[in-house]
Parts: structure tokens; sequence; C-alpha cells
């Protein structure tokens, strides 16, 4: 691991979809994102969505900490986890390259997309293996978590922890309190003002904006194991293509070393992975493409599994890159 320990016993675990072809040259590495396991995410893998199985080799991760590879929840139980190391994207794509080597003999990659934390970790394929990955698709992502990014985390982080079931560095007991709140801090960042503005969340059939809430982001994060939450916060919060043996810091050389071609999409009104600060990474990348998801959900705009219009103008981004 970068953090200097060893993991005799770590899993990763995956899900394929769609057939390796006889020259291994059809493989698309798709990441989980931050809380996500593969089911969550596999929504745009169809012959008539973004990610194609009839053409293409597509393979989930699953992150460290997310539950399913290893993780505080499974591997000592969250009241150990302040047990659990710390873990960076470069442990994560160096067990994925791996993995891809060992398991199918695959060497390079015909695309790494990936949505939030899982484009944070196709930025680094790009930078730790440019010569591993022909084409990289960033949604909502950077290659370089910023401070006002950390902030929004800090705040995530102090939810949790502030909880009474957090004693001495680890939870004594599931915080399920805090698990709700975290939800609703999580929504105030994750969908833009015009999306609250305009009500949408009453088209996707909820109630009132109380219903949303509750039947949204309360749920989605009280499926979650909250040690496992804060593994990956700290994984999201250190994430950095340069911070490594190869760049020692020097971001502009870390993007300047990709040589796979970009698509960078940012949502054009994601609050914390700002389409500003993704302009600015695209300009150093050499061949970038930057291309803005005009819509008003937010960072959501790069998962939409609710939204067609941006599913189509995904599909539409993706097909372009795929067929150059």
């Amino acid at each position: 691991m970068q953090c200097g320990l060893v993991w005799p016993e770590a899993h990763l675990a995956y899900k394929t979809y769609g057939t390796l072809n006889s020259d291994r040259s059809n493989v698309v590495l798709y990441p989980t994102s931050y809380g996500a396991q593969h089911m969550d995410i596999d929504w745009l893998i169809g012959p008539d969505r973004i990610l194609d199985p009839t053409r293409y080799f597509i393979v989930i991760p699953n992150m460290f900490g997310n539950g399913l590879s290893t993780s505080p929840s499974n591997t000592c139980g969250s009241a150990g986890s302040d047990r659990f190391p710390h873990v960076t994207h470069v442990d994560n794509v160096n067990a994925q390259r791996e993995m891809l080597s060992k398991a199918f003999g695959i060497e390079r990659l015909a695309l790494a997309y990936g949505w939030s934390m899982g484009a944070q970790q196709a930025f680094h394929w790009g930078a730790l293996f440019p010569d591993s990955v022909e084409r990289i698709a960033a949604i909502c992502s950077s290659a370089k978590t910023s401070p006002h990014n950390r902030v929004f985390l800090e705040g995530l982080k102090a939810t949790l922890t502030t909880d009474s079931a957090w004693e001495n560095g680890r939870f004594v007991r599931r915080p399920e309190r805090a698990l709700k709140a975290f939800g609703r801090v999580y929504a105030g960042w994750a969908l833009s003002q015009a999306f609250y503005r305009e009500h949408i969340y009453l088209s996707m059939g909820y109630s009132s904006l109380e219903d949303f809430l509750v039947r949204d982001w309360e749920a989605s994060f009280l499926r979650r194991d909250a040690a496992n939450l804060l593994s990956m916060l700290e994984t999201w919060m250190s994430s950095d293509i340069s911070n490594n043996d190869v760049y020692h810091g020097n971001l502009d050389a870390a993007l300047g070393a990709i040589t796979a071609k970009t698509l960078i999409m940012p949502g054009q009104t994601d609050l914390y992975f700002t389409a500003e600060d993704s302009l600015i990474e695209a300009k150093k990348i050499p061949h970038a493409r930057y291309l803005p998801i005009p819509s008003i959900w937010g960072h959501r705009a790069g998962n939409p599994a609710k939204n067609p219009a941006d599913q189509l103008f995904l599909k539409s981004a993706i097909a372009d890159l795929l067929n150059d």
C-alpha cells in the first residue's frame, strides 16, 4: 500500500459485462464512485445505453472501502475501524491493474470511464500508466481534490464523527441519526440551486421536498456502513494524481504526462467538482476535450439514472470518444 503497510489478505471484488475479444482491445474499466457498489452504477451498461456490452468488455472494480472489496465492514467490523489503513487511489489502481493482468491478461484499456471518485481513479490510470490507457472519460471529477471540495468532505466527516456512537476513533454502534443527517447534508451539495427552485424532485415521484430527503437521501446512506463511508472520504480527500513516487507533487507534470484521448465532462452546475476547476485541469492535459454537461442536476448530471436528457448527452459524447 502507498501508506507503507502490507495487506496480506486484501481482496478486490469486480463484475464483468460483455465478452473480451481475441486481442483484448475492447476493455472498458469503470471504477465505482463514492458509496457505490457495482450494482448501483451498472444501469448505464446495455446495448442501447452509454456503455455497450455487445461491443466492449466492461469491468467494474469495486473501490476499497465500499463494502465489497476489502473494507472496514468486512475486515474487522465497524467497531475496529480505527485499525483500518488509509487507502489511496494509487492503491486502488495498482490492485485493478494486477487483477486485469492476472485474471484476463489485459495490459491496455480502450477506455477508462468514471464518474466522481470513479473518474479520479481513471485520472490516476492515465497519469501512472499512460501507455496502458487509450481513452479517458472523466465525468464530474478532478485529478486532484480541491480545497473547496475538501471543505465539503470535512463537513460530511464531522457529521458522522460528532455522533455519540463515535468514541475514541471508532464507531461503537451504528450511528443511524448521523447517517440520516449525512444524507441531508449531501443533498444540499449534490444538486444545484436551480434543481430545487424548479422542484424537479416532484417530477421524480416524490410528494414533497421532505419526502425526497427521506426516501432518496436518507435511505441511500442508511444502506451503508459508517466506517466504510469514512474510509472512502479519506481516499477522496487525498486524491491527487501527482502525490506519488513518479511525480512527487508536481501536478502539472502529472497532467502533462496523460497521453490518452481525454474527455473532461464537468456538470455545469456541479457545486464541488466545479466546471472552472475542470477547465484548469483540462488545459494541462495534451489531448483533452472539455465538454460541460448543460444541466441543472448538479453533480448528479454525471450519473443521470433518473434524467433521460443528460443520459442522451453522455451517450452521444462517449460514442464520439470511442469512435475517435
